[in-house]
C-alpha cells in the first residue's frame, strides 16, 4: 500500500464540474449559502446539498452557522491556492470554458484570491515590491526585508498583528491569468484590505473583481511603481 497524502481523493473531489464551480465561487473569500451555491453549478438544492456534504467531509470547506443559516467558505487559503494553480494549468493546457463573458477581462486585470490580490494589479504589487528591495525572493520563498517592515508599518498595516497569524506572512501563489507569481499570506492580505481602506479599489458585488478608481489606481501605481 502507497503511503502519504492521498491526492486522489482531493482530485476526485474537485473533478466534478459542479463541485469546481461551487469551489470557485468560493474563491471570492466570502461564505456563501447552499443555495447561492446551486446557483452557481447549475444544480438543484438535493443535488448542491450532497455535493457540499462531500466536500466538507473532504476537508475542502467548512460550515458556518449564524442563526438559522448556513453557510459555507474555504477551509483556508490553501484550498484556494490549489484552485488558482488548477486554473493556470487549465489555461495552458488549453482548456477553456468556450463562453468567458464579460467579466473576463476585468477578472484578468484584479481580482480577489479568497482574501488578497490577483491578476495584473497583484502580480504589479509584487514585482514592485521585489524591485524596491521590500520583499526578498529566494526561489519560491517570499521574505519581507527590513526596509520592507519599515514600509509596511508606514503604510498603516500592524505588522505584529499580522505576523502572529498562523500563516506564512509572504507567500508566493501562482496566478492562473498571468502565469505568473503575486503576494498571498497574511499581508497579501492585509495590503488589500488597506487598498480598500483607503478608497483605491472595493470588490465587485457578487463576483471576484476588485475595481480600482481611476485615483486610486494612480496611488497604487504611484506608490508600487512597475
Amino acid at each position: 500500500m502507497k503511503t502519504g497524502p492521498d491526492i486522489a481523493l482531493v482530485a476526485a473531489l474537485l473533478g466534478d464540474p459542479a463541485r469546481a464551480n461551487m469551489l470557485t465561487a468560493l474563491t471570492a473569500g466570502q461564505a456563501l449559502t447552499a443555495g447561492e451555491l446551486a446557483a452557481q453549478a447549475g444544480v438543484t438544492a438535493q443535488t448542491a446539498s450532497s455535493h457540499l456534504a462531500k466536500l466538507e467531509a473532504g476537508g475542502l470547506i467548512t460550515l458556518r452557522r449564524q442563526g438559522r443559516h448556513r453557510y459555507f467558505a474555504l477551509s483556508g487559503p490553501d484550498v484556494a491556492a490549489v484552485l488558482e494553480g488548477l486554473m493556470g494549468l487549465a489555461l495552458r493546457a488549453g482548456h477553456q470554458r468556450t463562453r468567458t463573458g464579460p467579466k473576463e477581462p476585468a477578472l484578468r486585470e484584479a481580482r480577489i484570491c479568497y482574501d488578497h490580490l490577483a491578476g495584473d494589479r497583484g502580480v504589479e504589487l509584487l514585482d514592485a515590491m521585489i524591485g524596491r528591495k521590500l520583499i526578498a525572493e529566494h526561489g519560491e520563498t517570499l521574505e519581507l526585508t527590513p526596509s520592507g517592515q519599515h514600509f509596511v508599518r508606514d503604510f498603516g498595516i500592524d505588522l505584529a498583528r499580522i505576523d502572529n497569524s498562523r500563516r506564512p506572512l509572504c507567500k508566493s501563489c501562482l496566478d492562473w491569468s498571468v502565469r505568473r507569481s503575486h503576494l498571498a499570506g497574511a499581508l497579501g492580505a492585509a495590503l488589500l484590505t488597506r487598498f480598500q481602506a483607503l478608497g483605491w479599489a472595493r470588490q465587485v458585488t457578487g463576483t471576484r473583481i476588485i475595481h480600482f478608481t481611476p485615483a486610486g489606481l494612480k496611488d497604487f501605481r504611484r506608490v508600487f511603481p512597475a
